[in-house]
């Protein structure tokens, strides 16, 4: 069993032991993974944005990320993301176990272009990869909020204060680029998909200190070695067998 870990913004590394690339070749494109092996597991680490952040977020191939992912075998994914923070209990270096999304994303992203097909979304991250990461951060005495609503966004501009006041309303706590995309395509071909959020900076109008992307890398790289612990605390005590529903229908749920 392969278990895959995403890196955003600043995640380029988790220490993977006796680590290989690979440019793995999908119909939809190809995708640059890190094989190797950690506690026994064999691990595949994918960096979302390139090797030195070249790919912006419009620009991500991510049917092919998920679809190389899924040729290799791989049945789970821990995403991790750098977000903005709308919610103000979520302060800046704070890691929160996403739990919900709001889709503001104009592009749609699916493997049932040809085809009507309705996919089950109403818990979109696996229940058990959440209630397991939750578990390792507990163990490791680590601050880490159990529920949070990501707000996803098109990019690659950063939003307006009259937006960020708009999703707050709504119910986001904090705000991106990419993950639902993900999220999304790994529930169509039946991958458990999980995501741990930092966030790296305040939203537009929380703080009119202006974002800038060289200074969030920055900041993230600051703190992966705190988010490389609860990762590597996952995967040790995560089980060989799923227990969950998220592939149970794969590759075509509610076709019509």
């Amino acid at each position: 069993m392969r278990i895959a870990i995403i890196g955003g913004s600043g995640v380029y590394d988790i220490t993977l032991l006796e680590s290989r690339e690979e440019i793995i070749k999908t119909e939809y494109g190809a995708a640059n993974v890190t094989m190797g092996q950690y506690g026994g597991k064999e691990i595949v680490f994918l960096a979302r944005h390139g090797k030195g952040h070249v790919i912006p977020p419009h620009k991500i191939n991510h049917r092919a990320n998920i679809a190389a992912l899924k040729a290799m075998g791989v049945e789970r994914i821990i995403g991790t993301t750098a977000v903005g923070g709308i919610n103000s209990s979520m302060k800046m270096g704070d890691f929160i176990l996403l739990d919900q999304f709001l889709d503001f994303t104009k592009q749609t992203l699916t493997f049932h272009d040809e085809e009507v097909a309705h996919i089950e979304m109403t818990n979109p991250y696996c229940l058990e990869l959440r209630k397991i990461i939750l578990q390792a951060s507990k163990a490791l005495e680590m601050s880490l909020h159990e529920k949070g609503t990501y707000v996803c966004v098109e990019g690659p501009r950063f939003e307006t204060s009259a937006e960020i006041q708009m999703f707050a309303l709504l119910g986001g706590d904090v705000v991106g680029m990419t993950v639902a995309k993900e999220c999304i395509l790994a529930r169509e071909v039946g991958i458990c998909y999980a995501a741990i959020a930092l966030v790296a900076n305040p939203a537009a109008g929380i703080s009119y200190e202006e974002p800038g992307i060289r200074q969030i890398i920055s900041f993230v790289g600051s703190k992966q070695e705190r988010l490389n612990k609860i990762l590597r605390k996952t995967l040790s005590i995560l089980p060989e067998e799923r227990s969950c529903e998220c592939g149970a229908k794969p590759d075509g749920a509610y076709i019509c």
